[in-house]
């Protein structure tokens, strides 16, 4: 079920004659500038939390029983240090464009901060932290029985991609973003690149859905032998999930991970394709709350434990986030990429991101959690990133939150 909300930002848009009132039936052409304005320098610190009101949705509901998270709230008197400066919280707020950030510490929240105008109840994009909720319910749909294991290959549930650049690939692969299916991840509109066209079609016109392009697309390299990042790949494993659970994604999301984890509200999925008809946007399309980001953290460091229980099976948490060491691929971020989970090199400590400065952090070591929601004006920054993780890597050493 998809649907349309109309809240402030709706105003706003039509102000600046970037919104007419939305026609079912079509993406029309003035909704379709709306939906290229989202990436504005000047538009996304607001646009970020309100994607409900562009696109065409569909909820993820929450249940009766939330998880309640005690708190013991005090002040983020961090000094980090970057280029040779030293930094303060309010520094590392403005610099890094933060709309939103939660620190966790040992079940605890011990901080919570909303800017640009934003509340407990916004409900912030998480771009591709949604890649890493897809490899939580990969691993729900293996323990429920549904897929027999990450060694299936993708053509078991999703038959047309047989004799296409996906044949032989398996789920590991796709997990590992390691498929060999030739798709270049390259951001910014006016570039002409595979990324761009896709969005374009997917969702700003809504004339196919974002999976589309894996029955045409080649491959450029053997599966397994290559790594190479591609939102692509988590839409055919979103695509492979629907197959294998006989439901919509959101609909086995609720039921499977956000309800018995105890989410306060519900979250949704922005969808593509033509409007009514197309399908959850699993590679970046999540939409959540702040404190359900740090919730969803929260049970990645319990090993997959959440309000009470196991929702995700513990050796799928540790599966998911071994650390691998560096990919090639990533070396200029000095990163490894494990089941849609970054991580990094010499700590268990280990990442879900997105761009334009998307983090949820966690730190089994500090047993901390911390999420960031930013609006930086391109997708990655490098000096940003470097920076975030600067300042993540001082909270985790701060002793007396212990």
């Amino acid at each position: 079920m998809s649907r349309r909300r109309t809240r402030p930002i709706t105003a706003l848009l039509l102000a600046l004659g970037l919104l007419v009132p939305p026609v079912l039936a079509q993406v029309t052409p003035s909704q379709q500038e709306a939906r290229r304005a989202l990436y504005g320098e000047k538009l996304n610190s607001l646009t970020f939390r309100h994607m409900d009101e562009i696109f065409d949705t569909v909820p993820v509901s929450s249940g009766q029983r939330v998880w309640r998270l005690p708190e013991q709230i005090q002040a983020l008197d961090i000094l980090y240090r970057v280029d040779g400066q030293q930094r303060t919280t309010a520094d590392f707020l403005e610099r890094t464009r933060t709309n939103a950030l939660l620190v966790i510490r040992d079940g605890r929240i011990v901080h919570e901060i909303y800017r640009n105008k934003s509340g407990p109840e916004s409900r912030f994009i998480s771009f591709s932290i949604a890649k890493s909720i897809i490899s939580v319910l990969i691993g729900q749909a293996i323990a429920d029985g549904l897929i027999g294991g990450v060694d299936d290959p993708v053509t078991r549930y999703v038959p047309e991609l047989a004799g296409g650049a996906y044949e032989g690939v398996t789920i590991r692969q796709a997990l590992l973003m390691r498929s060999g299916v030739g798709f270049r991840e390259t951001y910014g509109f006016g570039q002409k690149s595979q990324m761009e066209e896709l969005y374009e079609n997917s969702l700003v016109t809504g004339r196919q859905r974002f999976t589309d392009l894996a029955l045409s697309i080649e491959r450029a390299h053997p599966p397994g032998d290559f790594f190479n990042y591609s939102t692509l790949e988590t839409g055919v494993l979103g695509w492979v999930l629907e197959r294998a659970v006989k439901q919509p994604l959101a609909d086995y999301m609720a039921e499977r991970l956000w309800q018995p984890a105890g989410m306060e509200a519900p979250g949704y999925w922005l969808m593509d394709g033509p409007p009514g008809v197309g399908r959850a946007w699993a590679g970046a399309g999540f939409n959540a709350r702040l404190r359900d980001y740090g919730r969803l953290g929260l049970m990645m460091l319990n090993n997959g434990r959440a309000n009470g229980r196991q929702v995700v099976p513990a050796s799928w948490v540790a599966a998911s986030t071994l650390p691998q060491g560096t990919e090639p691929a990533a070396a200029d971020r000095v990163q490894g990429y494990q089941y849609q989970w970054w991580t990094l090199p010499d700590s268990d400590a280990y990442m879900a991101k997105g761009v334009h400065g998307q983090f949820i952090w966690i730190d089994p070591a500090s047993q901390t959690v911390i999420v960031k929601l930013s609006h930086w004006p391109t997708a990655w920054v490098k000096p940003l990133e470097d920076e975030t993780l600067a300042f993540f890597k001082a909270v985790v050493a701060r002793p007396e939150w212990r």
